[in-house]
């Protein structure tokens, strides 16, 4: 496409949000930087819905590839995609989505060493992960980098979602976890292994709901628009309760 029309096509792209948002609001989700750490059910979610908002930069992080038990709830996963790197199929279909939206497809495993490497420079990072450890991790490193960080977590029929910042508890105190102030020994990770040791069932519309309103949330947050679901403050939903919807402070 000319140089000259892909500012236009980015502006009829995103035309049918105007009206939520003003240009100028716009243009802050076109100039935003936000980093997603996991590319299955939860990440390729939000994402997509990310990329469709107008978001101008964009990082996506996984290490693993697409197998057959993902398609359930994965949208970037397919018979076609199983055994392909996550990260670059889902660069290749949110391309396909919005060319105008810069991406960083980095394949490898977050972890103590690198996180900061990673996520610096990210005005926000999105928790998309299913290991306990490295969430601590990246949830310790956004808030010595003052970056906000929405978590999302899913079990079954339900989710939560909820927002961390410098100003508010942090994940690790606001969950009670074992790791709270303490270095990752050998001793506090075999402890947090035992919380996070089963694999969750899944029912495919939770995690893609999870990473829709983490999405959603990081509108927010970039836009100034509506009001977070700032810690303590947890969005929980159980999809078969009778009001599957409630935000409760822990």
């Amino acid at each position: 496409m000319p140089k000259r029309y892909e500012g236009m096509a980015y502006w009829e792209i995103v035309s049918r949000q105007m009206g939520v948002v003003t240009r100028s609001e716009q243009k802050r989700i076109k100039d935003a930087a936000i980093t997603v750490i996991g590319c299955g059910g939860i990440g390729g979610a939000a994402a997509e819905m990310l990329v469709r908002m107008g978001v101008g930069n964009l990082k996506i992080i996984d290490k693993d590839s697409f197998d057959v038990s993902n398609i359930n709830r994965q949208l970037m996963s397919s018979f076609y995609s199983v055994g392909k790197s996550k990260v670059d199929v889902t660069y290749e279909t949110l391309k396909s989505i919005n060319p105008f939206t810069d991406i960083t497809a980095v394949e490898e495993e977050v972890n103590e060493k690198n996180v900061k490497k990673i996520i610096e420079g990210s005005d926000i990072v999105i928790d998309a992960l299913d290991n306990l450890i490295t969430r601590i991790s990246v949830s310790r490193c956004a808030l010595d980098l003052e970056i906000p960080f929405i978590h999302g977590a899913i079990h079954g029929t339900m989710g939560q979602i909820s927002v961390f910042t410098d100003k508010t508890p942090s994940y690790e105190e606001l969950f009670k976890l074992p790791s709270f102030q303490k270095d990752l020994t050998g001793e506090v990770i075999e402890k947090i292994k035992d919380i996070g040791a089963e694999v969750p069932p899944v029912i495919a519309p939770v995690p893609n709901i999870v990473g829709c309103l983490q999405a959603f949330e990081a509108f927010k947050l970039i836009t100034l628009k509506g009001k977070s679901i700032m810690a303590p403050d947890v969005l929980m939903f159980d999809l078969l309760g009778k009001e599957p919807f409630s935000t409760v402070k822990f």
